[in-house]
């Protein structure tokens, strides 16, 4: 069955061996993501490999969300099915295989982008998708600007939320030994495909509330 790679892990894994130092950290968790409907063969799969399952969550939750324990190590290991969902849902289906290690890269940023408040990690791993990777038309090894700009399209919270943090992203850079000019120029092209996107009748009508009415959720930490 098909599982790829999302979080932490898989931004190292798809950046060259060359990575700036800066964007180096720890990795003390797994992410992965399965189609939708494979809920019951991902949690046989991980419990097959020597994981424990977090009995109670599992039940709740398995069409949406599966966790595992990886007691040997001290890790946690998180399944998504179909789709990723913390402050925004981010859909996954029919995108999963795409490529063979992780996500595609424009959802592996929007996974980083759609948290409300973004910690060091984040910011980190967004700069890292954004220095590594070249904005494009594509899959593979750009970032598909155009699926930005789609998914964007379609939901006012998500767009509200990913246009701010990508501005909070390039106002972090100088806090890097990097070179900010090429994510400076990267976080602009993505900005222009996404305001040139046409925007869904359902955009348009969520866009006249506006902030008036919480364009997010609050994920509930488990653990």
């Amino acid at each position: 069955m098909p599982l790829r790679l999302l979080g932490g892990v898989a931004v190292r894994l798809r950046a060259p061996p060359a990575m700036p130092s800066a964007f180096e950290r720890d990795y003390k968790d797994l992410d992965l993501v399965a189609a939708k409907g494979a809920s019951r063969d991902a949690g046989r799969l991980l419990q097959d490999a020597g994981y424990e399952p977090h009995v109670s969550f599992n039940a709740l939750n398995s069409k949406e969300r599966l966790l595992f324990f990886d007691e040997a190590n001290g890790r946690q290991v998180d399944v998504f099915i179909g789709a990723f969902r913390m402050c925004h849902a981010i859909p996954l289906d029919g995108r999963i295989e795409v490529d063979r290690t992780s996500i595609p890269l424009a959802e592996l940023l929007l996974t980083k982008l759609q948290v409300i408040e973004l910690n060091e990690k984040d910011v980190r791993d967004a700069l890292a998708l954004l220095w590594c990777h070249p904005v494009g038309q594509a899959d593979g090894e750009e970032l598909n600007g155009a699926r930005v700009a789609q998914l964007c399209a379609d939901d006012w919270g998500l767009w509200r939320t990913i246009t701010a943090n990508l501005e909070t992203c390039a106002a972090h850079v100088d806090r890097y030994e990097i070179d900010g000019s090429t994510i400076g120029a990267r976080v602009a092209e993505l900005r222009e495909r996404i305001e040139a996107e046409p925007k869904s009748r359902g955009w348009r009508l969520r866009a006249k509330i506006g902030e008036r009415k919480r364009w997010y959720e609050v994920p509930e930490e488990v653990g």
